[in-house]
This record gives C-alpha cells, structure tokens and sequence, in this order.
C-alpha cells in the first residue's frame, strides 16, 4: 500500500509518532512530508499552500491512503491538489485547538479552531491521542457552532464523532527500563516543555515550601527550552540551590532514559497535557507519577497517584502538591517501594495490530 504521511507541525511528539508508524507498519512505502514546529500561525494557516505549490509533482502521484497529523489544513489540500481529493485520509489529533490556552495572543484563534473542525470533516477516520483530546473536541465544536449566527447544519458534532476513536501514541520498547532504586534523598523529575502551559511555576513554589521546611529532595529539572521562556526560572534555580542535579535540555537519548530510569518520581503540573507522554515514558522508565486531577491524566492513572486540582488557584494547589512530595521525600523508602503503573499495553509491540487494522479498514485497497 502505498501511504502519504504528513506532519505539518512536526513537533517532538508528532515526530515520535510519525516515525514510529513508519518503522512498525514497514509493510507499506510511506511517502513523508513534515513541516518545522515554528511560526505557529503561519504553519497551521499555511501548510496548504506551501505543499501544493512547494510540493505539487509529489503530491500528485498515486496513493492508496492520506495520514495526517491534525495541523493539516486537509480540506484546503485537498482543493488544491485535486489528485487528493478522492483518496481516503486519516487524521491524528496530538491535540486540539478548542482546548488549547487562548492567552497567548494569538490572532484570529476562531480560524485554528476552524481548521482543526474541516481537517476532521475531510478525513474518513479521526484519530486522538486520550478521550480527553476527543471530549473537548467535540465539546469545543459544539460551543463554536452554537455561537455563530446562522447557515450551521445540524448533525456536525455528531459527524465527527461517528468517525472518530481514541488511540494513543506508543512508545518505543527503548522506553521500558528498570528504576534504579538508589538509596539517598528522594529524586524527583519534571521533564516537560518550558513554556507557560505545563506551569513549571507551580512546582518551584511546591518545592520552595520543602526547601523551607528542610526536606531533604534531588530535582532533575529537563526539557526542551524555547526562545520565550516563562519568568522566573533562573531565580528558581538559584533558590533550589544544591538540591539540583540535572538542569536543562538533554541532547542524547541515552543519557535523557538514564536520567529517567534513575529518578524515584515524576511530576506533572500541566494545565494542558493531551496525553502526558513526558510523563508516560518517565513511568515506563520506572518512575512513580504524581500528576494533577485533570486532564487526560485522570484515564491513565489511579486516584492514589493524582493530587487534587486547583487550576484556578495557583498558590493552593502549590500547598497540596508540597504536602504531598513531604509525605514522599520524608520517607524515601516507601516511595520506593510503591510500583509504578504497568504502561506495557502502550508499547508498539501491544499496538501496532490497531494501528494496522484501523490503516487497512480506511484504505482504498
């Protein structure tokens, strides 16, 4: 079969996906078009135009079969290119526009939303990440329609719906590792992007609270940086003084799964969080979550392993969270003793049946 795969923001986890969908469904020839995760407006308004005319000779020959990743404006590719238009597409949403922070400025944010709904409608098979990812979806589509003044059709949520399932990204057998169980202080990770929406914040205000009440703790603090980077994090990192061990982007994979197979807990603030899969393969690596009451969070993780959410109120949740790691880092070795959640049913290996099932059932073959 041949396939056409595009990725038309081809951020981290976009790329993990993508390329892991290559490598265990070899069977077929992938074509693979991506596109670089910057200009965000520009690439999730653009992608169509830059394709069809940058990519027009390629896009044009035969294929039994479209995978997209949600930032593909399908249904204006399809226009463009009409050799498109007749074959089957499935769309993967890693994320959606609806549930995303409208505080960032963004110009014309309808018009995201809006694309994120026609890509969904162009598409024979839409594909999420969580039920979460899909719920707000749906949720978002349907506060959108209801607000706008007429020419709406009936029955669009539920068009959408009848298409879509839930099917998360996987990850590598790479990913599965044995925790070191090293005795000494508890070691505590928080491994996501350093942008505003995982609320880095959050955590250092926990942390300071332990920093105050002489808690003994190591923080493995990494993540990708970008060129805006939130406030505060430079005097975060001279407050925690020595209790840091790992500040900062790590290059290699090897040494980025070591640091996670060596770390006792891992810790999520996210305020938007899809699925969490920094938070995944650091569980997968032995960890122990302790992770919000939100989110796709509550699907994956047992209660026990949730701390109560807040999300409106900063400084509260920043009390529970700290009450919950002194509970933790006052006895090391207890933590250490609770067993992480078996994650082995998100391996490729366990799968790729889906994804190949789901591939064959859309296709024109």
């Amino acid at each position: 079969m041949n396939i056409l795969l595009l990725s038309a923001y081809d951020a981290a986890s976009h790329r993990m996906w993508r390329e892991g969908l290559v490598r265990h469904l070899s069977e077929h020839e992938w074509t693979v078009l991506t596109l670089p995760p910057r200009f965000f407006a520009w690439r999730s308004r653009g992608n169509a135009l830059t394709w069809a005319f940058g990519e027009g000779e390629l896009l044009s020959r035969e294929y039994d079969l479209l995978v997209v990743t949600s930032m593909t404006d399908l249904a204006e590719l399809k226009g463009l290119v009409p050799a498109l238009a007749q074959i089957p597409a499935i769309v993967y949403f890693h994320e959606n526009q609806f549930a995303y922070p409208e505080q960032r400025g963004r110009v014309g944010y309808q018009n995201y939303k809006l694309t994120n709904l026609y890509t969904a409608l162009a598409a024979r098979k839409v594909l999420f990440n969580s039920a979460y990812n899909r719920q707000t979806m749906l949720d978002g589509v349907r506060r959108l329609l209801s607000a706008m003044p007429d020419g709406v059709p009936k029955g669009i949520v539920e068009e959408v719906e009848s298409r879509s399932a839930v099917l998360p990204v996987p990850m590598e057998k790479s990913c599965y590792l044995e925790g070191s169980g090293a005795p000494g202080p508890l070691r505590i990770l928080w491994n996501h992007r350093w942008e505003h929406d995982k609320a880095p914040e959050r955590l250092f205000g926990a942390l300071f609270r332990l920093r105050e009440r002489k808690v003994p703790f190591h923080l493995h603090f990494l993540g990708q940086r970008f060129r805006d980077l939130p406030p505060g994090f430079d005097a975060a990192r001279e407050n925690l003084g020595d209790s840091v061990k790992t500040w900062g982007f790590v290059e290699g994979e090897g040494e980025y799964r070591s640091i996670l197979a060596a770390a006792d807990l891992v810790v999520s603030t996210a305020l938007h969080d899809f699925q969490g899969l920094a938070v995944l393969e650091a569980v997968a690596a032995g960890c122990l979550p302790l992770v919000p009451d939100r989110l796709a969070y509550r699907e994956i993780f047992p209660e026990t392993l949730r701390y109560t959410s807040r999300e409106e109120d900063p400084e509260g949740e920043m009390d529970i969270l700290a009450r919950h790691l002194e509970e933790m880092c006052r006895d090391p070795e207890a933590t250490r003793q609770r067993k992480p959640p078996d994650l082995r049913y998100l391996s490729w290996e366990n799968m790729t049946g889906k994804y190949r099932e789901i591939i064959n059932a859309v296709s024109r073959v």
